[in-house]
């Protein structure tokens, strides 16, 4: 049994890989904002063969609340064993162009809270030795792209925090997992035209529970973007910036 913390629980991603590790007859700790869905979440996981340790609603951009609610995480599940992070909003990039409040906040959901919440958690688990940190961040990591480069600098700056953190706490026995998923089908993309490169929640929480139970570093979601993502990349910059991607 894991003893799993999940932030941004109520998430189309999160809740189709909390249900795994409820197959799997783990114990959860819940965090989310809208306490309703989290409510929801909750008795649904536990008819699918979950123990629900406890959940907390946090909006993730009080930061002033984090540790305490990571306390109680720890201390309600006895130690945290998994700790998935896997909040965050899908900007629209033309309103954020037209407004420098708007993407700092943006920046701040996206980026700013995830590192705060990743300082004060790889404290607890360094203090114990063991353990794994899996964040979701997205390809748009890669390269800022015009389409939506507000969102891809803010999981960028994530990306990189991971790095540095997955280099740091290797000595101590933790573990940490990047996840970059393409395009998902979810409620917080209902409103994009799907094809054949978008994946359902269920697709994308099977390889992340794999990727966390096997000590990934880091993985694409699905795979095929890892490829898609290395030709982007490798493109000359004076054919990139005249595209419109």
């Amino acid at each position: 049994m894991h003893r799993v913390l999940i932030i941004g629980a109520t998430s189309a991603i999160a809740e189709a890989t909390a249900r795994l590790f409820a197959d799997d007859g783990d114990r959860l700790f819940l965090v989310a904002r809208r306490k309703a869905r989290l409510k929801a979440a909750a008795d649904d996981l536990t008819v699918r063969g979950a123990e629900i340790a406890g959940c907390e609603v946090l909006d993730v951009n009080e930061l002033d609340r984090h540790r305490a609610v990571l306390e109680q995480a720890e201390h309600a599940l006895g130690g945290i064993d998994v700790a998935l992070v896997a909040h965050g909003t899908l900007p629209d990039q033309q309103l954020c162009q037209a407004s420098a409040r708007l993407t700092v906040q943006e920046i701040q959901t996206n980026a700013v809270s995830t590192v705060a919440l990743l300082t004060r958690l790889s404290e607890l688990m360094e203090r114990k030795g063991a353990g794994r940190i899996a964040v979701v961040t997205s390809v748009a990591a890669d390269r800022g792209r015009q389409s939506n480069y507000v969102y891809g600098a803010a999981k960028a700056a994530v990306d990189t925090f991971l790095e540095g953190l997955r280099q740091r706490l290797y000595k101590a026995g933790v573990g940490v997992t990047t996840i970059r998923p393409g395009f998902v089908d979810t409620p917080m993309t209902a409103g994009f035209e799907k094809g054949l490169l978008w994946a359902q929640p269920e697709t994308v929480a099977k390889r992340i529970h794999h990727s966390i139970l096997n000590g990934k570093d880091v993985v694409y979601v699905p795979s095929f973007w890892r490829w898609i993502m290395l030709a982007i990349r490798l493109m000359p910059r004076r054919v990139f910036k005249a595209m419109k991607l």
